[in-house]
């Protein structure tokens, strides 16, 4: 018997891991049927875009090609529609790092509003909405150019 707010969810962690792993391409996979939006005004990407973006943008600290992150996703609140094949999930996260240079610490905290639809039995992404990142802190070992985006940030 499938278990569809699990699915959900697992969806969610997957995501959280293979990111900390530094599998960008496996992670970047999970959006492949989904309309990610990332820009301020609504702006979207395709997975592979999403994939070119972290690879421009995310540091990698140590020679196994980690990025030293642990991205947490909690407070998940999931609604299942099975008479249309689709979910909902809104969830919070906040990314730690530590680096050799850097102590354990947050450096980013905000929310995930997904989407997600069933096909063929299978939950997948349909939608993500990245523009809610609401607590910044230290970024200058996470991402490339984070004196800009903390500009931005400031500006919005």
């Amino acid at each position: 018997m499938r278990n569809d707010e699990q699915e959900v969810n697992n969806l969610l962690f997957t995501y959280t891991h293979r990111f900390d792993e530094g599998d960008f391409e496996g992670a970047a996979t999970l959006f492949q049927h989904a309309q990610i939006i990332v820009g301020a005004l609504g702006e979207t990407v395709d997975y592979l875009g999403l994939l070119e973006n972290w690879r421009r943008m995310v540091m990698l600290c140590d020679s196994s090609g980690m990025p030293r992150t642990m991205h947490t996703c909690t407070n998940a609140i999931i609604n299942i529609n099975l008479d249309d094949g689709t979910a909902r999930a809104r969830s919070y996260y906040v990314v730690y790092q530590q680096t050799d240079s850097l102590p354990l610490q947050a450096i980013v905290a905000g929310r995930y509003v997904d989407t997600f639809e069933l096909v063929a039995e299978q939950w997948r992404f349909s939608q993500r909405d990245y523009r809610l990142m609401e607590m910044i802190g230290n970024i200058d070992e996470h991402l490339h150019h984070s004196k800009l985006i903390m500009a931005q940030q400031i500006d919005s």
